[in-house]
């Protein structure tokens, strides 16, 4: 898991930046011969986000399913509470921050439709900052959060993964201490 978690957080990022660099040499957006741009730069942004989201939804759902898996194999085996509530430990370790990128994912996204000069928002950006300097500075800072909570939610992978590894280790002990199939 480790290595599709890591192939897809790294893609991830590579989406996310090649919309900001599409975004940053877009020029005057509201230059009929610019709207090309303006469009690719909305449909990788629009990708990027969407695959970003999966991925944390593939983490999500990697730490349901070991959870399951972990619960259900240590009431069957009587193995040590200790394997699920690590592993809660890991899962709700990670939960605070995917929701942090998902919001920032989500509001980076808004702010790029409400800076858009052709739309009919009428925002005017924020702190003093243009809609144009808004958008492109919580972009930027959503694909940092989101670099970082990925390297979180790699290492929370790994040390689960570990967990995982050793619950089988002790299923196959026990399975061979009462001559059953490993």
């Amino acid at each position: 898991m480790k290595r599709i978690f890591l192939t897809l957080a790294v893609l991830s990022q590579i989406l996310l930046i090649a919309a900001v660099v599409l975004g940053l040499n877009i020029g005057d957006a509201r230059a009929l011969e610019n709207r090309p741009a303006v469009s690719n730069h909305m449909l990788t942004a629009l990708g990027a986000l969407v695959f970003a989201l999966l991925v944390h939804a593939i983490l999500l759902t990697y730490f349901m399913g070991t959870g399951r898996w972990l619960e259900e194999t240590s009431r069957a085996y009587k193995l040590s509470p200790d394997y699920c509530r690590e592993s809660s430990r890991l899962k709700y370790g990670a939960f605070p921050g995917m929701i942090l990128c998902v919001v920032l994912l989500i509001v980076s996204g808004a702010l790029g439709a409400a800076a858009d000069p052709r739309g009919t928002s009428g925002f005017d950006g924020w702190f003093g900052f243009s809609a144009k300097q808004t958008h492109f500075l919580t972009a930027c800072a959503t694909i940092c959060v989101n670099l970082l909570i990925n390297v979180r939610e790699y290492q929370a992978i790994a040390r689960n993964g570990l967990l995982v590894h050793r619950a089988l280790s002790e299923v196959q002990r026990i399975r061979r201490e009462h001559g059953l199939p490993v």
